[in-house]
């Protein structure tokens, strides 16, 4: 196929070089004003892009090292003495190209083709690259390179010493190696010359990368001058090319702001985890793959399920949930698949199952785990064929609907032990979201009891300015075992048993004023003392059974896995273990 550039305004770029007429290859690349195309043919391997090879070899040749200070560019005065010139003249077009290369492009693959192909205008480089560090600041990433000489099957080497050396010192260097010399260079046969170009990309003192041109030719040696030249350049490709990276961090960061933004859910917190949770389920939404839901009970699995129904393309149809530990096998069964009239005794009517009241909808299973094995066969006929029979029917029944379930058993340990069929975990398994525990987002405690406290208040008709200082700090000591669900209880129990204008401790469950430390931020005076008074029973009725638990939950008068979640909350176990080795 042959490209032709119709006198564009802004030129037509293959490889990053300026063409009027040019046959295109497999993998060229074609910049046209701002947009970057590539060419492939089908049933045509693209060829290697650009490729880059780093070397240890060492050139032996005379060296120029050059600092910022003693650039050419940073003297103006110098350029006075200099006489005009084509390649001045050149060098000025191309300054003028970056800029206008600055304000329209966008993307820095793209605008790394286009500095690559205004150098290759400057600088008699028979091949080039440019090389940016990756974000951890070692890594070298997205190396541009071209080979004008080879072409594209050729990758150009690159100095590994020579590159670490530009970067840390942030040195300009300019090498030159005789024809006559037996070293051979990376890149040419023994015998002939080896002309090299490094510059350092520098924005604020940071380095992101360099760029590398080299020539095998005597005739087209670099000069100092190209040294300078290619110095200027960098200094204005390093601000692109930044400029370009942070355009790119800000339209991925505004991409995932704008999805959470329209992403539709009834969940509360902006932490990590749950900013991570979202991203999550809006990737999975479009797409009809069965979701397991793992996590601790309290977690708002359903929640996360019903976010992934509501943004889905079965929005419109039923949202249908089983909750499968809550029924007998007989009933479950029935639930699940409906029954044919007479099927058993009680069965007067026919009757339609969850799975077809969900039809073009979603079903989701929480508790899965619980499952008894008949079922869980019975479950796997329907995710592998996607039909199923009614309870006393033969006729089988077409099914599209959508699976999501959910569970807080360790299903992999179930597998082991036999309790949950292999098989049926690997169905279910297809994505797999796990919803972190309410400790593992403690950022987020805040604002969902604030959420809680003034959904409560509009049903018991309070008006509550908010939560105490000391209400928050025992909120934040507290590891809730019971997750979210435990936080909405425990501002339930507030919001009803509270009289005053905020939420206090005294207000909270007793388990939270158990956790309470003591200090700036610890509750009022009066549940220190309950507190202490706790802990002085609890060492006295071990003392008196001589550290039995049992003996001593029966002294107190409490079940003893109460008994150890007192001493746990109380922070007992190190004083008890004092106590029992004296």
């Amino acid at each position: 196929m042959i490209l032709t550039d119709l006198e564009s305004d802004s030129g037509t770029l293959v490889n990053g070089i300026p063409v009027r007429e040019r046959v295109l290859d497999p993998g060229d690349r074609i910049t046209v004003g701002s947009s970057l195309f590539a060419f492939q043919m089908e049933n045509v391997s693209a060829a290697p892009t650009s490729p880059v090879e780093l070397d240890d070899s060492i050139s032996r040749g005379q060296t120029r090292q050059l600092r910022d200070d003693e650039l050419l560019y940073l003297h103006p005065e110098s350029l006075a003495a200099l006489p005009p010139s084509e390649r001045l003249a050149r060098s000025l077009s191309a300054l003028l190209k970056i800029g206008a290369a600055i304000n329209s492009i966008r993307d820095v693959e793209g605008l790394a083709w286009q500095l690559l192909g205004v150098i290759f205008e400057v600088i008699p480089a028979e091949r080039g690259a440019i090389l940016l560090i990756g974000d951890n600041g070692e890594q070298i990433c997205s190396p541009i390179a071209w080979d004008r000489v080879s072409g594209p099957d050729r990758p150009v080497h690159v100095g590994r010493s020579l590159t670490r050396r530009v970067i840390e010192q942030r040195a300009f260097v300019l090498e030159n190696e005789a024809p006559e010399s037996d070293v051979s260079s990376s890149t040419g046969p023994a015998g002939s010359s080896h002309s090299v170009l490094c510059v350092p990309l520098i924005v604020s003192d940071h380095a992101l990368g360099v760029i590398y041109l080299h020539s095998s030719s005597q005739a087209t040696s670099f000069t100092h001058e190209d040294l300078g030249s290619l110095a200027a350049i960098a200094g204005l490709a390093a601000t692109a090319i930044e400029n370009a990276r942070q355009f790119e961090r800000l339209g991925l960061e505004n991409r995932q702001l704008r999805a959470e933004v329209n992403l539709q859910h009834d969940m509360v917190g902006q932490s990590r985890r749950m900013r991570d949770v979202y991203q999550f389920i809006e990737r999975v939404a479009t797409s009809d793959s069965t979701v397991l839901i793992q996590g601790e009970s309290g977690t708002g699995k359903e929640l996360a399920a019903r976010a992934i129904h509501n943004n889905s393309r079965r929005k419109q149809r039923p949202f249908v949930a089983l909750n499968c530990a809550a029924l007998t096998e007989t009933l479950l069964e029935s639930e699940l698949f409906g029954h044919e009239k007479g099927a058993f005794t009680s069965a007067l009517y026919q009757k339609k199952g969850l799975l077809e009241v969900a039809e073009g909808g979603s079903v989701f299973l929480d508790e899965v785990g619980e499952l008894p094995m008949t079922l869980q066969a019975k479950l796997l006929r329907v995710l592998q064929e996607r039909e199923f029979v009614r309870v006393g029917g033969t006729r089988s029944i077409r099914l599209d609907v959508r699976f999501l379930a959910a569970t807080n058993r360790d299903l992999q340990k179930a597998v082991r032990e036999g309790k949950f069929r292999v098989d049926l975990f690997h169905r279910l398994n297809v994505i797999c979201l796990t919803m972190p525990a309410l400790r593992e987002r403690a950022e987020d405690i805040q604002s969902l009891a604030q959420y809680f406290v003034s959904r409560f208040a509009q049903r018991c008709d309070r008006t509550v300015r908010g939560i105490s200082p000391e209400a928050r700090a025992c909120l934040m000591q507290y590891d809730w075992p019971g997750n979210i669900r435990e936080l909405e209880n425990a501002m339930e129990r507030a919001m009803v048993i509270g009289s005053s204008d905020w939420i206090l401790p005294e207000d909270l469950p007793e388990a939270l004023l158990d956790t309470a430390t003591s200090g700036a931020s610890s509750p009022a005076k009066y549940h220190s003392a309950i507190r202490n008074l706790k802990k002085q029973l609890i060492l006295e009725a071990f003392e008196h059974s001589g550290g039995s638990f049992t003996e001593a939950a029966k002294s107190l008068g409490v079940h003893p896995n109460y008994l150890h979640r007192l001493v746990r909350n109380l922070d007992l176990r190190l004083a008890l273990k004092r106590n029992t080795s004296a």
